[in-house]
């Protein structure tokens, strides 16, 4: 007897559909309401949970967020704002590479501090 409904259980062929669409840069919501795919609740437990998945579904999002990215700057690109080209290109490059562009965290104080330095014997390290 055929199966009915949406599918629950994995399978390699079913996994490999999701995540070319993912890569596409398709939103799992969207892949999701399709008859023939399964539920979102479903993909995700098996992207949390399925040691053969994980990793695929894991490298499908990063490949379909860089095109999601790329995708921002053609929108920003339609514009003829170009402090909203120069500032999407801005935020996009400190989300991307941080340690580069990204905002810097400084801390200051004020105030005093104590350092206390002990000496330990042998017999209390050893």
């Amino acid at each position: 007897m055929a199966e009915r409904g949406r599918p629950s259980i994995f399978s390699e062929e079913l996994a490999t559909r999701i995540c070319e669409r993912l890569a596409a840069g398709e939103t799992l919501r969207a892949i999701c309401r399709d008859d023939d795919m399964p539920d979102e609740r479903t993909v995700r437990t098996w992207a949390r949970d399925n040691e053969v998945f994980s990793p695929q579904y894991a490298k499908a999002r990063e490949i379909g967020y860089q095109g999601m990215a790329d995708e921002i700057i053609v929108i920003a690109d339609a514009s003829d704002d170009a402090r909203l080209q120069v500032d999407t290109r801005k935020w996009l490059m400190s989300k991307a590479l941080p340690k580069i562009y990204g905002d810097k965290q400084t801390m200051e104080h004020e105030g005093n501090i104590t350092v206390v330095v002990r000496k330990f014997s042998e017999e209390a390290i050893g």
